[in-house]
């Protein structure tokens, strides 16, 4: 499914992005649930409200499954593919959370803001459209 969405550079201003500030996780076992709320303690962000996403919310869109509320879900197994889905948080916040999370050991994973556009995608399309750009973009490089 093709989207006309748009991926832009995002500066790193501290504007506040759209979206009520939340984090949603795609993707991830227990134990890296749980090391990824360590790392969002460890850098300021334990007051962020984070929802894990599983299989049973593959359909529904990213409004839907924000209204989820904080630790949703925390625990569950999710066989979708990793991704980090950031909702009206700062520019600076966004680039302290995107250099952290790689000084970590977790895993190479999608990342993406909320837009107005893509709040009314379902969860599997916006997975599907991060997987092919991030394949369009490892083309570019070769």
């Amino acid at each position: 499914m093709s989207h006309e969405g748009k991926f832009k550079k995002v500066g790193k201003s501290g504007k506040k992005m759209y979206g009520h500030r939340k984090l949603l996780v795609c993707g991830y076992p227990e134990r890296e649930q749980r090391e990824l709320l360590s790392l969002l303690r460890e850098n300021g962000l334990s007051d962020l409200p984070v929802i894990f996403v599983t299989s049973g919310d593959l359909q529904r869109t990213l409004k839907e499954v924000l209204d989820s509320g904080d630790r949703h879900d925390e625990g569950e197994v999710s066989g979708m593919k990793r991704a980090v889905i950031m909702s009206g948080f700062t520019q600076k916040e966004l680039h302290a959370l995107m250099t952290a999370y790689r000084r970590s050991e977790l895993p190479v994973q999608l990342w993406a803001t909320l837009t107005p556009v893509s709040e009314n995608w379902s969860v599997a399309d916006l997975l599907d459209e991060l997987a092919a750009e991030a394949e369009a973009i490892k083309k570019q490089r070769k």
